[in-house]
């Protein structure tokens, strides 16, 4: 049975015209001839789809700031960036916070109706801090991240079981940071059961 693993990333993409643009992201890592590949594969229409059809350059982020998970998914796509391209390089820029960039570059587009899959090869990585082990409370944010991008998908029962058994991680190993993104979050979901409710 083959074990399709995702992990969780932060992509940034750029315009042709060098307009940033940031996303939570689940990524695949795949062996293929030539090196290893990076396989995403976004929703029709989105930014990030635009931008690697037209620039075919993207940043994968490893980070731990889950604020940027959490505020992505909440309206709040505005995080401070720093230039990942060298001269006569494609735009590119990455997060302030990652801990590691790498770079890629699109060798492949298998289209689809709903999803398009990129196949991208890594043109060079770069390491700015070290990982300092997990966090429970990081990965609660981004469950509930997971959650409040599917609202209008999940029956609001489910939404309630799942965001009160991801507070307890919240409750007892977050910090400043997994505090606020998971405001963020409850006040995403506050706002949809409002709205849910109005309209019935």
């Amino acid at each position: 049975m083959n074990n399709d693993q995702i992990f969780e990333t932060v992509i940034t993409t750029c315009s042709p015209a060098g307009v940033v643009h940031v996303a939570p992201m689940g990524v695949r890592y795949v062996e293929a001839p030539g090196g290893a590949r990076v396989v995403v594969k976004p929703f029709r229409p989105s930014t990030t789809l635009d931008n690697l059809l037209t620039t075919r350059t993207a940043v994968l982020n490893l980070t731990t700031d889950v604020r940027v998970f959490a505020g992505c998914v909440t309206g709040r796509r505005d995080w401070p960036v720093l230039p990942a391209s060298r001269p006569g390089e494609p735009t590119a820029v990455r997060l302030a916070s990652t801990l590691e960039h790498v770079l890629l570059r699109v060798e492949s587009v298998q289209d689809d109706p709903e999803r398009v899959t990129f196949s991208l090869s890594v043109v060079r990585a770069e390491q700015h801090a070290s990982f300092r082990g997990f966090n429970r409370a990081q990965a609660a944010v981004i469950e509930g991240a997971v959650l409040v991008s599917r609202l209008r998908m999940l029956p609001p029962e489910k939404v309630a079981t799942e965001m009160g058994y991801l507070q307890i991680a919240i409750d007892k190993t977050a910090g400043e940071a997994e505090r606020e993104a998971w405001g963020w979050l409850q006040d995403a979901v506050a706002a949809h059961a409002a709205r849910t409710r109005a309209a019935a």
